[in-house]
């Protein structure tokens, strides 16, 4: 077995308006290179890194920043698909001791989590062969949605910066909430701010052959998009049947007015139905 130290990296900040002393962290990353019984090859690696916030973190007071420090733990057996991978977020205000405890600490199966607009957390999933992301907010580490599309981020105001997102969660088979088990169930689509979800929508078919090829994650790719069109910004989700089946697109545009979803104005294929729906 081989281990070595691939970083050591260490953090000396002086903020006037937060801290009066310097404030220092070190932690170490590894990699482990070694055989499990099966003779398979296998790679462990560690790596820690930290990262300072702007300030005006959603949920945070304005002139606040926040100290992050991130642990991905990660396994892979050489030659196949996946890996087990588990994320840690902690935080703490910049100029508190790191070795105290921390403001929260997040937790999650998959790769290395991202900062978003200051605002947000956004953590990749897919470890084995479907991508999905859950989102979290920078404040406080809740949860605030999943989605099986990239995030979709974009302004409602041309005058000032109001940022919203949107995603598509599609129910896996071990879904909890009964409700998603239905036959004739597709997806959520979700619309959010920076600090909470603010809307959610059922789409569904009639056709329930339709409705499971549009959850299956094996037969076909999904897209989700912001179009500027006339007279208000849309929301554009589109699916496509894979290879070696014919592509068969399908369309759905959901304009987006008084910072909502319109559902009412919603254009979707036949027999398919967008309804206000909440957890």
């Amino acid at each position: 077995m081989i281990r070595f130290s691939l970083l050591v990296l260490a953090v000396a900040v002086t903020v006037a308006a937060q801290t009066k002393k310097p404030v220092e962290a070190q932690s170490s990353s590894s990699i482990q290179m070694g055989t499990d019984a099966d003779s398979s090859e296998t790679v462990q690696i560690h790596n820690v890194s930290y990262y300072v916030t702007g300030t005006n973190v959603p949920g945070r007071p304005p002139d606040e920043r926040l100290l992050l420090k991130k642990t991905v733990q990660s396994k892979q057996v050489l030659g196949d698909i996946g890996m087990e991978s588990t994320f840690t977020l902690e935080a703490w205000r910049l100029g508190d001791d790191p070795r105290e405890k921390p403001l929260y600490t997040l937790t999650a199966s998959g790769e290395e989590g991202q900062v978003k607009d200051n605002a947000l957390v956004v953590v990749p999933r897919g470890l084995e062969e479907v991508e999905w992301w859950s989102v979290y907010q920078l404040g406080n580490g809740a949860h605030s949605f999943d989605t099986y599309v990239p995030l979709v981020s974009f302004s409602i105001s041309r005058e000032t910066l109001t940022m919203r997102y949107a995603g598509l969660e599609v129910p896996p088979d071990d879904i909890q909430d009964p409700r998603l088990k239905q036959p004739n169930v597709i997806a959520v689509v979700t619309y959010a701010s920076e600090g909470k979800v603010l809307q959610e929508a059922l789409l569904t078919s009639d056709d329930r052959e339709q409705a499971t090829l549009l959850r299956s994650f094996a037969d076909v790719t999904r897209s989700m998009s912001t179009e500027e069109a006339a007279p208000a910004r849309t929301l554009r989700l589109s699916f496509r049947q894979n290879y070696p089946s014919p592509s068969n697109p399908l369309a759905i545009t959901i304009p987006i007015a008084h910072d909502r979803l319109d559902l009412a104005n919603a254009k979707l294929p036949a027999k398919m139905h967008l309804s206000a729906w909440k957890r």
